[in-house]
Order: structure tokens, then sequence, then C-alpha cells
């Protein structure tokens, strides 16, 4: 074993959401994640940790009710669908997708468990 595991980055975002198994099924759902790991608390009521791989990035996160507002950037090959497959997942529009002029074309989808997804493709004719 090495220092970290095996297909890690050495940096994850860490989200703290109110339930973890629904921005599971959202990422899987919107981003085609795959689950790496799931810890659900000893006392059985709910997670303590969770992991999921999109893309070449693993997302780590953790259950707290009073979890706050988090956002995150996600560059993807086609904002459009993944756009439209975030709000067919539940997702609520915070901003819908335009281009931003710095060079991507950027919308931001809540998924109702304290995270906002700011869904990006970058457009080579802005910059």
């Amino acid at each position: 074993m090495t220092w970290k595991p095996a297909g890690y980055s050495s940096v994850s975002p860490y989200l703290i959401v109110h339930d973890a198994e629904a921005t599971l099924r959202f990422l899987e759902t919107v981003f085609s994640a795959t689950r790496l790991r799931v810890h659900p608390r000893k006392d059985g009521t709910g997670i303590k940790h969770a992991e999921a791989r999109v893309d070449d990035t693993v997302i780590m996160m953790g259950e707290m009710p009073d979890a706050g507002e988090t956002h995150v950037h996600v560059y993807v090959a086609d904002a459009e669908k993944t756009f439209a497959d975030a709000i067919h997942a539940g997702g609520q529009i915070v901003q819908e997708l335009k281009r931003s002029g710095d060079g991507d074309y950027r919308g931001g989808i809540a998924d109702g468990n304290g995270a906002v997804w700011w869904i990006s493709t970058q457009d080579e004719t802005e910059g």
C-alpha cells in the first residue's frame, strides 16, 4: 500500500451534505459517478462517510443535518445534456446556462442536499 489509495488524486473535495445517499444518486445520474466507499454510522442514523468518482476526481462527503451550502465546479463534455440530466434528477436551477465571458459555458444547479453544482464546458470562442 502507498500513502494514498490507488487511483485517487492528492486533493479531493469533501462535501458536508444533508443526505449523502441522495447526493450519491444525484452524482450517479448527472455525472455517471461510480460509488467507491460508503460507511454508515454505527448507530444506523445515516452515512458517516461516502466517496464517488466523477471522471478523474474522487468526491468525498459526510452527512450533517445543519449542513451549509457548498459549491462545486465540474467540467463536462456537454453542458446542455448534463444540465438537463441534473434537472431530471431533481436539481433546481440556480443560474441558467450562459456564456460567462471567461471562456466557459456554465450554469448552476442546486441538488437539494446542500450543494450547488456549476456545470461547465470550456467554450474556445471566448476568453
